[in-house]
C-alpha cells in the first residue's frame, strides 16, 4: 500500500472488525519526521480514537518546538494522551509509560472509543507491547551521586562495581554507554536488588497490538528531517531552548540531553557557530532516524511506505 487513502480505508475498516476490550489496537509507528502526525488525526477521527502518544520527550510542557509536537489544533481536534503532562524534573521512563498507557486505554475502551497509539519511541513501544520491569522509584540523589562519581571516578570503576554487583547485565551492557551503567546502578543502590531481577519478574502487557512501520525512501526522508529542522529553527528554537535554562533548569538534566536540544544548548555556550549548530542537529537526527529504522526490522511488524 502507498496511497494514504488506501490505508486510511484499510486500517479503519480492520479496527472495527477488531473491535475488544483487549485489542489488538494500531500502532503507527515510524522514524521521525515520515508524516505518522497527519496519517493518525485522520485515523483518529475516522474510528473516534484517543491518541497515545509513545514519545518520550512530548510529554514535558517545556519542549515543544524540538519535539514537533502537533500543533495546537491538532490537539483540539483529537484527545491526545501523555503530551505537555510534565515539567522537565519530574522523572518519567518506559515502565511509567507502559503501566500509565495500559490504563488509560482501559479508561479510553470503557468510554466507548478506541485508543490509536503512535510514536517513534523505541524502548516506550517496547515496554507498551512486550511488558517491561516493574522498577521502584528510586530517590533522584542515587543518580546525582552517582553521576558525580562518574566525573571524579571514571566510567571504568562504575561499570567495574557494576561488574561486581550485577555480572548479568554487566556482560549485555557497552561500558561506554555510561547512562545505562549507572541506571543499572542507581536500580541496585536505591532497591537493594540488582536491575535483572526485576527484568526476570516484568509485567507482560495487557493489550494485543498491530504495529504499522511507516517509512520512505531515504533520500526523501532525509530531506524532510532537513526541512524540519529548518522549521524548528525559525519556529524558534534556540529561543525556547534559552528560556528552558533562564527558568533554572540545568543544562546537565538527562531529557535535555535530546537531539536538537543538546545542540542548542552547545551553541549558547560558544561551543560553535548557529551554521554548526544546524548541521549538527540535522545530521544527528538523520543517524537517529537511521537507529528507528534499525530497531524496528528486529520485529516482525507491518512496514508501509509513504508516497
Amino acid at each position: 500500500m502507498t496511497a494514504p487513502k488506501e490505508i486510511l480505508t484499510e486500517l479503519v475498516t480492520w479496527q472495527r472488525q477488531h473491535l475488544s476490550e483487549q485489542g489488538p489496537f494500531l500502532i503507527l509507528a515510524g522514524p521521525t519526521a515520515v508524516g505518522k502526525t497527519d496519517l493518525s488525526l485522520e485515523l483518529a477521527e475516522a474510528l473516534q480514537a484517543e491518541i497515545i502518544s509513545a514519545d518520550s520527550r512530548q510529554i514535558y510542557r517545556q519542549m515543544t518546538i524540538g519535539t514537533a509536537k502537533p500543533p495546537r489544533e491538532a490537539l483540539q481536534r483529537v484527545r491526545h494522551h501523555f503530551i505537555d503532562e510534565l515539567d522537565l524534573d519530574e522523572p518519567f521512563s518506559a515502565g511509567h509509560f507502559a503501566f500509565a498507557a495500559w490504563e488509560r486505554m482501559a479508561d479510553i475502551v470503557s468510554r466507548g472509543r478506541v485508543p490509536l497509539v503512535v510514536g517513534g519511541s523505541t524502548l516506550y513501544l517496547y515496554a507498551l507491547q512486550f511488558g517491561l520491569a516493574e522498577i521502584p522509584d528510586v530517590d533522584p540523589a542515587i543518580r546525582r551521586w552517582l553521576n558525580e562519581r562518574l566525573r571524579t571516578e571514571g566510567p571504568e570503576a562504575l561499570y567495574a562495581e557494576l561488574q561486581r554487583v550485577d555480572p548479568e547485565v554487566a556482560a549485555r551492557l557497552d561500558p561506554t554507554k555510561t547512562q545505562r551503567v549507572i541506571r543499572a546502578l542507581e536500580v541496585y543502590h536505591g532497591t537493594g536488588r540488582p536491575i535483572t531481577y526485576y527484568h526476570r519478574h516484568h509485567r507482560p502487557s495487557p493489550y494485543a497490538f498491530r504495529t504499522l512501520v511507516l517509512y520512505r525512501d531515504r533520500p526523501v526522508l532525509y530531506e524532510r528531517i532537513n526541512r524540519r529542522v529548518d522549521q524548528m529553527l525559525e519556529a524558534g528554537l534556540v529561543e525556547e531552548v534559552r528560556g528552558i535554562l533562564e527558568a533554572g533548569y540545568s543544562s546537565e538534566l538527562d531529557v535535555l540531553r535530546t537531539i536538537g536540544y543538546e545542540e542548542v544548548i552547545g551553541y549558547l555556550q560558544g561551543a560553535y557557530d548557529r551554521e554548526t549548530m544546524r548541521r549538527l542537529i540535522q545530521r544527528n537526527t538523520r543517524r537517529y532516524a537511521k537507529r528507528q529504522l534499525t530497531w524496528f526490522r528486529r520485529f516482525d511488524f507491518e512496514w508501509i511506505k509513504l508516497d
